[in-house]
């Protein structure tokens, strides 16, 4: 008997739960009387022009850092793209914390140098931030379009007479758009999605705005806002969906020879982006580190954080099983895969929202650790599927089928053959989910058991009080936990991605 039908009813009651979120707040949506005011309309102005803004300054910080790493002959040409992808391991609102309490009077960095700095807060302040921790979105996805370009096309321009610079601008890069737009999008998405951000420096977008109607108890206008900006997010979601690489014959990378002057403007640039997006934060919690110590921190905290992680890795994994196993079977296994993934694109402030009115409509789950996890699950359970499924598809080709061809029973040949074959993308998987989940702010501000404190939550609340320094363990906990995340993801993105 074939074990479809088991696989593809438990996939359907997966994407169901992946779904409910969203069907809730629909369910709020239609029956909310709540108006389309003037601060509606700024608040989505606010979310556009951060987003734009932040869109425009990751193209011009990722781009020029594509083709330098790309094509440049510099040395330790990987090493630098690698530390170039490393912002991507800080979280926003770490970058945030650090700068909003690091610059102007008083701050760390004004306190060490001496020098008079301004504010860094505002719309000012949230776009230099997001676009620090967003660029390389479109370093990466432009490098990858760039490496695969041939250098016999920039050979053929040059041989026409063609500058250089002008050779890149009007026949290299037209080649590499749709990947700059493809890494742009996913900067609309983060910055769209962000919470942590806005919040620390003080910007009125969607996500900032929910949190603060929640926390007023206006709940229906929570859920009212968290619809439109789920509306924003389908609206990139699908323009995302339709932009597609420039396919490339791959071939030998171009090389430029950029001279001194050239190598030592190039890594100096780099230099300061890296100086920027990582030397700040780390710095500053480091000083706050070294005067403070531990000073405030409950050990408790990391346990709490490891506990609900822990439990979110282990039902994602329970969970992403039966998705990637119907998502080889056909097309309906796909459909439900799709389903699946749609929590992946819901901000965590509006999932929270969402699950807090289940919590309230059910009240055994309300500010439950059940219901904490049940988020990170919807959450990050596509990273959990996109780690399984791979290696599923090998295993449940010929070995399987040689199995039950030599007597072995369904469960004897998942057991002896297809286990070990996907071991490792289930322990990948649990990893990531953990490693995400240890991270998460919104919706852990919103879920959390009542005095139930993780590393997110406790920067969060000393945040909130003033007390700066007390944040030092939690966010290099978090720094680390981030680090570790990445790096995960480039491994198993690294046939995808030339960091050569």
């Amino acid at each position: 008997m074939t074990r479809a039908p088991i696989v593809l009813g438990l996939s359907a009651l997966v994407a169901a739960a992946a779904l409910t979120p969203v069907a809730v707040l629909l369910g709020m949506g239609v029956g909310a009387d709540v108006a389309l005011g003037a601060r509606t309309l700024e608040v989505a102005a606010n979310s556009l022009l951060l987003t734009g803004l932040t869109v425009v300054g990751a193209i011009l910080v990722g781009v020029p850092l594509a083709f330098v790493t790309a094509y440049a002959d510099l040395p330790g040409r990987r090493v630098w793209t690698g530390l170039l992808a490393a912002p991507l391991a800080v979280p926003s609102y770490l970058g945030a914390f650090a700068y909003f309490a690091g610059f102007g009077p008083g701050g760390e960095i004004q306190a060490l140098t001496g020098l008079p700095l301004p504010n860094v807060d505002g719309l000012a302040g949230g776009t230099l931030v997001m676009t620090l921790y967003t660029y390389p979105f479109v370093l990466l996805a432009t490098r990858a379009a760039l490496r695969n370009l041939d250098a016999s096309t920039l050979e053929a321009a040059r041989t026409l007479g063609m500058p250089l610079r002008q050779a890149l601008w009007r026949v290299v890069l037209p080649r590499a758009r749709n990947s700059v737009a493809a890494g742009g999008l996913l900067v609309a998405l983060y910055t769209l999605s962000d919470f942590g951000t806005p919040a620390i420096m003080r910007v009125d977008t969607f996500t900032r705005v929910i949190f603060v109607e929640y926390n007023a108890f206006g709940l229906d206008r929570a859920a009212w806002l968290s619809i439109a900006l789920l509306a924003l997010v389908a609206v990139v979601l699908f323009l995302e969906s339709r932009v597609g690489a420039v396919r490339e014959a791959p071939g030998r990378p171009p090389e430029l020879a950029l001279g001194r002057a050239g190598k030592a403007l190039a890594m100096a640039g780099m230099v300061l982006v890296l100086t920027a997006a990582l030397a700040v934060p780390i710095g500053v919690f480091g000083l706050w580190l070294v005067r403070e110590g531990g000073a405030g921190f409950d050990p408790a905290t990391l346990m709490n954080s490891a506990t609900a992680s822990l439990l979110a890795a282990l039902a994602a994994v329970a969970a992403a099983l039966p998705v990637a196993y119907a998502a080889t079977t056909g097309r309906l296994g796909r459909l439900l895969e799709r389903a699946a993934y749609v929590g992946f694109g819901v901000p965590g402030i509006v999932l929270g929202t969402a699950l807090v009115v289940v919590g309230l409509n059910l009240d055994f789950l309300y500010q439950s650790l059940a219901l904490l996890v049940f988020a990170y699950v919807v959450r990050f359970l596509p990273l959990a599927v996109g780690n399984i499924r791979a290696p599923l598809e090998r295993a449940e080709g010929s070995l399987v089928g040689a199995a039950r061809s030599l007597g072995a029973g369904p469960g004897e040949a998942f057991r002896r053959v297809t286990l070990p074959l996907i071991l490792p993308g289930l322990l990948a998987a649990a990893a990531l989910v953990f490693l995400e989940a240890m991270r998460e702010l919104p919706a852990t501000l919103l879920l959390r058991p009542t005095g139930f404190e993780t590393l997110a939550t406790h920067l969060w609340r000393v945040y909130e009080a003033g007390y700066f320094g007390r944040g030092a363990v939690p966010a290099l906990f978090l720094v680390l936990v981030s680090g570790a995340a990445v790096a995960l993801m480039l491994k198993g993105e690294r046939s995808r991605m030339d960091l050569t």
